[in-house]
């Protein structure tokens, strides 16, 4: 503040306003992990309390759960996670009769459905054999690549036979999978030829014969993406509350499940309606389809949500998510439970930082001593009267059921079957009831496209809509009504999934969650605007949370700074007097023992905490400036930057360097081209600093001070790192050729410095030059 300088005011003002923004960041960062909390289920004492309490007949006393399944595209989700992903849930260690699942496919694609038929009848194998030989994980492709596994069943002498022979059935399944796109091509080229008579020359048709209602192979009106009829399926009926033991081994039967509970859990298909006109809401808009027919099937008082690219990697994690639920001291309060993401087939370095240990295993653990974690997207326990928009028991005297019998109909949609279920939604110590009088008319008006007009879907009830980030912003709206959250971390992983690890697709993801923070800042769920129900430093997290992709516009500048030295001669940077550098060298060092104390309490390592300083620089060099662009253009009216599904691809078996292929494969796009810039200007720095130190002869002492100045240079080239290997494709399997390429660019600029100095007698003179302090070389 001291040191104003009056040829470059702007740039001066740039840089003040920018450390005081780094400065409130910084703070606002800290506070919210000033009481951080871990919390363990203790899953002993639920059986304890639960199990030997049966209830309706049942043999467990464990509450009902719904499990959401969500998928758009095969082949941009590929279908082999998706169905190793139901395979896992339906093999749970989780009471068969107590949970469902919804499986819900936007797109309409009869490669889903029939998928999902073939998965139920493998599962009645694969299930029975998880519970004889208690396998982990429970999704089959992830369990056989595990070359080691303890074994913890009951039938240690059957298991090298039963592993051998679910082995080869596993490998069955796969390739009837592979081919469903094949087999329904094929049968529907044969079935329209065989119905001339038809006039729907290109129709998809079924196993039965009929016409598929969904999205055809190749689309018409009434049967393409966003413009089919709602279907609905139930694979997999409600199980019976009485184990059921399987069959002996016999020519039909290969495994022995004689004294094995052969019983599945219910498992539905639902493709809603989707017609022109109609904004359908994307993710949102079909997990609230999920929820109301969930409400008509089996109305569970919890549910969780998966992507289709997640599975379970623990078979205790439904139980595990339930100790918080059911806890007897803020259990009632807690809206819902949200495990961290992990990843397979991450590089073993984690170079685009996809595994985020520092938001999972330390900002939502010092959000979990707040008021909890915030809503990541997917492996997130809910109470479903908390979604509904019940309040929590301390802000309401009453129970839910009465608080949601008091709301009017028309908030909730008109089907009177959905408006009675809203009572039950709160008991937790019912079954399921078995639904045979259902009215399939009820089922088809809450799969309609008309069905949320003139409601509170999408605002005040379910997830919210017309929000980038809609699962941040559904946390959040439970948060600000006086709910509160859980972060429960467990070994091994309760989830495991499937990561971007193409940097470009990594980029794009990073720009979706960007982009929906600042929308969610500058919309009507503003934290500021938040009542009193939302704890105070809650309130500090989410407004960190949204507003952190405005550091772009101040880092960036700092980073363009070295452009001085290639036109100017000199940067306008103070230099360095000794109160400034001791100031600097205490609040660097004062961070750092933080940041160290920071990975010591979350159980981070060093690398978790180097790739995330990496990936932050990347992100913002890059993605937060079209992320401001966005909002830029949306504050103006126009419509923004489109957000693309990040698109995961099918790992192939192998070593690892070819399961590791698209960690090399370079997809250019406009998203890459910020930090190209950043990356050359400060290459350029360097080399036009050493081309001034050949060209001027310069002394000791003033290279010591240039040594100085290029110090933020070399540390941005550290931080890009990840970013120059990526743009190299199959080139940064040779790191050191990174390496070459940069000495060749900083020999190269400061080459062409020389020349310049020597063959332009004005460039700059010797006299300009000893007019020039030495505080301007540097």
């Amino acid at each position: 503040m001291k040191h104003r300088d009056s040829d470059a005011m702007w740039l001066w003002w740039i840089s003040v306003v920018g450390d005081l923004w780094f400065g409130v960041s910084w703070l606002l960062n800290q506070l919210t992990k000033l009481k951080p909390r871990k919390c363990i289920p203790n899953l002993s004492l639920l059986r304890e309390q639960f199990e030997q309490q049966p209830v309706d007949g049942s043999s467990s006393g464990l509450p009902v759960l719904d499990v959401f399944i969500n998928t758009v595209d095969p082949v941009d989700e590929p279908m082999l996670y998706t169905m190793n992903s139901v395979l896992s849930i339906l093999a749970t260690d989780y009471p068969a009769e107590k949970h469902a699942t919804y499986f819900s496919d936007d797109g309409g694609s009869l490669v889903h459905y029939e998928g999902l038929l073939e998965t139920a009848k493998f599962a009645a194998l694969w299930v029975p054999f998880c519970r004889k030989h208690c396998v982990e994980p429970r999704a089959p492709e992830s369990y056989f690549w595990t070359k080691t596994r303890l074994y913890a069943g009951n039938a240690p002498e059957e298991f090298v036979d039963d592993h051998r022979c679910m082995h080869v059935e596993y490998e069955e399944f796969k390739a009837r999978l592979d081919a469903l796109s094949t087999v329904i091509a094929q049968r529907s080229e044969a079935c329209n030829h065989a119905n001339t008579k038809v006039r729907c020359e290109n129709a998809t048709w079924m196993l039965d014969g009929t016409q598929w209602q969904g999205t055809w192979v190749e689309p018409a009106t009434g049967h393409r993406k966003g413009h089919h009829p709602a279907i609905l399926q139930v694979m997999l009926n409600q199980p019976s509350n009485e184990p059921q033991l399987g069959m002996p081994a016999s020519s039909d039967n290969p495994l022995d499940f004689s004294t094995v509970d052969v019983r599945l859990p219910m498992l539905v298909y639902i493709s809603r309606e989707k017609r022109p006109g109609y904004d359908h809401q994307k993710k949102a808009g079909a997990m609230n389809v999920q929820l109301r027919v969930s409400a008509l099937l089996s109305n569970a008082p919890f549910i969780i949500n998966f992507d289709g690219d997640h599975y379970i990697n623990n078979s205790q994690a439904f139980r595990a998510a339930m100790c918080f639920m059911l806890d007897r001291r803020d259990g009632d309060d807690t809206a819902f439970v949200q495990f961290p993401q992990r990843f397979d087939d991450v590089d073993p370095t984690d170079r685009y930082c996809n595994h985020n240990r520092m938001f999972f295993d330390a900002t939502l653990l010092g959000l979990n001593g707040i008021q909890g974690p915030s809503f990541v997207g997917t492996g997130c326990m809910f109470r479903r009267v908390a979604l509904y928009g019940a309040d929590p028991p301390r802000w309401q005297p009453d129970d839910d059921s009465k608080a949601l019998q008091q709301h009017s109909p028309n908030i909730f949609g008109t089907s009177a079957a959905f408006v009675n279920s809203l009572p039950m939604a709160a008991d937790q110590e019912r079954s399921v009831a078995t639904p045979v009088t259902l009215d399939e008319a009820e089922l088809s008006d809450v799969m309609t496209c008309a069905y949320e007009d003139s409601t509170e879907w999408g605002n005040g009830v379910g997830w919210v809509y017309n929000i980038a980030t809609e699962d941040v912003v559904t946390g959040f709206r439970l948060h600000r009504a006086g709910w509160r959250s859980m972060y429960c971390a467990m070994e091994p992983d309760a989830f495991r999934g499937t990561a971007p690890i193409n940097l470009t697709e990594r980029l794009y993801q990073i720009l979706r969650w960007s982009g929906g923070s600042l929308e969610m800042f500058f919309s009507r769920f503003c934290p500021l605007l938040a009542g009193r129900r939302l704890h105070p430093m809650q309130r500090i997290a989410y407004v960190n949370m949204t507003t952190y992709p405005v550091s772009t516009f101040f880092i960036v500048m700092y980073d363009l700074y070295p452009v001085m030295w290639l036109f100017h001669g000199h940067f306008y940077i103070q230099k360095p007097f000794q109160t400034f550098a001791l100031f600097v060298a205490v609040i660097i060092a004062t961070v750092e023992v933080i940041g160290m104390v920071e990975v010591k309490w979350a159980g981070l390592t060093l690398l978790d905490w180097f790739r995330n300083e990496q990936f932050y620089i990347i992100g913002t060099t890059g993605v937060y400036p079209t992320a401001m662009l966005h909002i830029l253009l949306r504050s103006l009216g126009l419509k923004g930057v489109s957000f693309k599904l990040t698109a995961k691809k099918l790992m192939t078996a192998g070593s690892a360097r070819e399961r590791l292929a698209e960690l090399y494969d370079v997809q250019w796009a406009p998203l890459l081209a910020p930090t190209v810039v950043v990356l050359a200007v400060n290459v350029a720095a360097i080399g036009a600093a050493v081309g001034k130190a050949v060209a001027w002869r310069w002394s000791t002492v003033q290279v010591a001070e240039a040594a100085t100045g290029l110090t933020f240079n070399v540390w941005m080239l550290l931080l890009l790192y990840p970013f120059a290997l990526g743009i190299m494709g199959l080139w940064s399997k040779r790191p050191y050729v990174l390496f070459a390429l940069l000495l060749a660019a900083v020999a190269a600029t400061a080459s062409v410095y020389v020349v310049l100095v020597g063959s332009v007698p004005d460039f700059l003179s010797s006299r300009d030059l000893g007019s020039i302090p030495s505080s301007k070389l540097v």
